[in-house]
């Protein structure tokens, strides 16, 4: 079979997919759902950070009782950064002249001047949820829908989450376009010791929330095989061995890209490890004194380690602080082979094959809905279904 793209012309608006500010057509996509925004464990009670997301300025800020809130980077007076005030119970002080705003962005006090004025000012809000570890925010001009839930992913009776983040300088649509196929190469000493073996055959269907990834190893010992459920526009729900807990135990994983601006994204993860009673215990303290470690070995950052791969001053075989953490080598081999697409990949002059299945699905279900949103036309209605979704572990 020939090239899958062979003799077709390249479909115009590819370029559309990378950029995300205000009033592009991505950006008005991607502000129609609910996007991760922070790690929560990261957002202390009573302290506001400034946050970039989707190519935009906003702060977030934790009310002194606990609840997540943001509302616009500035102040509506004099135009300071917001973020360097102070959380005062639920409401925001401004750190130049004492404006306070509560959680609807509403100014409720000015010091200086007369009571008539506060109800007179408000600047936006946003809003927003905590769950799974993680802050959600709905950045649209409509009222939000319910925030989608995740029920593989909440039950820590029956395993152990932990929720990450990390910030790469590309495109987050490269990190979307990780394909099925890439493992084989990128980290093919971990596959094949995990016994992923053997060319992987994948199919490709959609789905009420996205698409799904049938993919199969007929050769391999172990997880011959898997399914990957893409949730539009952003989310990706795949399983993981983990080889430090033997050959019963496994880990199912929910990422989500989401675009900083055009030239970075933030990964937001949760992974949930299956395992329980004593295995459990062992389980979290081997991570606490992993974590320890890395804490104390200083370890050089993956971005740092990647630039200097693609830059040709090492190879990453040769970097062995990642050698023996297999979480780090994963990372810094995704790193240099997506940041090593460039900034904003050139799909202009890229050729697909059979291997980019997944890739061309991906890129269809976003070209008709961008499409349909530039033309006016009805968008899908994305949902989840009430049942917990199959990653793998199929046939053990």
């Amino acid at each position: 079979m020939a090239a899958m793209n062979a003799g077709r012309p390249r479909e115009a608006n590819d370029a559309n997919f990378a950029h995300v500010g205000p009033g592009t057509l991505a950006g008005r996509y991607l502000r129609r759902f609910w996007q991760p925004v922070y790690r929560a464990a990261d957002l202390p009670a009573g302290w506001a950070k400034p946050l970039r997301i989707l190519g935009e300025d906003f702060t977030l800020y934790r009310g002194e009782g606990g609840q997540p809130h943001i509302v616009a980077f500035r102040c509506a007076h004099r135009g300071t950064q917001l973020s360097t005030g102070w959380v005062e119970g639920d409401c925001l002080r401004c750190f130049y002249h004492g404006w306070k705003y509560d959680a609807s962005g509403q100014c409720v006090e000015m010091p200086a001047e007369d009571p008539s004025f506060p109800p007179k000012v408000k600047i936006r809000s946003y809003p927003t949820e905590e769950y799974l570890g993680l802050i959600f925010a709905y950045l649209g001009e409509d009222e939000a829908p319910p925030l989608p839930r995740f029920p593989e992913l909440e039950d820590e009776a029956q395993g152990v989450r932990e929720v990450y983040t990390y910030t790469w300088p590309c495109n987050y649509f490269q990190a979307l376009e990780n394909d099925p196929f890439h493992g084989d190469w990128v980290h093919r000493e971990s596959y094949l010791a995990a016994g992923r073996v053997g060319t992987p055959k994948v199919t490709c269907e959609e789905t009420e929330y996205g698409f799904v990834a049938h993919v199969t190893r007929p050769e391999a010992t172990k997880w011959p095989e898997a399914h990957l459920h893409f949730h539009m526009p952003l989310g990706m729900h795949t399983t993981r061995t983990a080889p430090e807990l033997g050959a019963e135990a496994w880990r199912e994983a929910m990422a989500w890209r989401v675009p900083v601006d055009d030239e970075h994204f933030a990964t937001f993860g949760v992974n949930f490890t299956h395992v329980t009673g004593e295995a459990r215990a062992r389980y979290e303290e081997r991570q606490r004194a992993r974590a320890e470690r890395a804490r104390q070995q200083n370890l050089t950052p993956i971005p740092e380690l990647g630039d200097a791969v693609l830059r040709g001053d090492y190879r990453i075989e040769d970097i062995p602080d990642v050698k023996a953490d297999a979480g780090r080598l994963f990372n810094l081999q995704d790193y240099v082979s997506q940041v090593g697409q460039g900034t904003i990949a050139d799909r202009q002059h890229e050729r697909l094959g059979r291997e980019d299945v997944s890739v061309i699905m991906l890129r269809q279900l976003w070209r008709r809905e961008l499409r349909a949103l530039a033309e006016g036309w009805p968008l899908k209605e994305w949902a989840r279904p009430e049942q917990r979704l199959t990653v793998g572990r199929v046939g053990h």
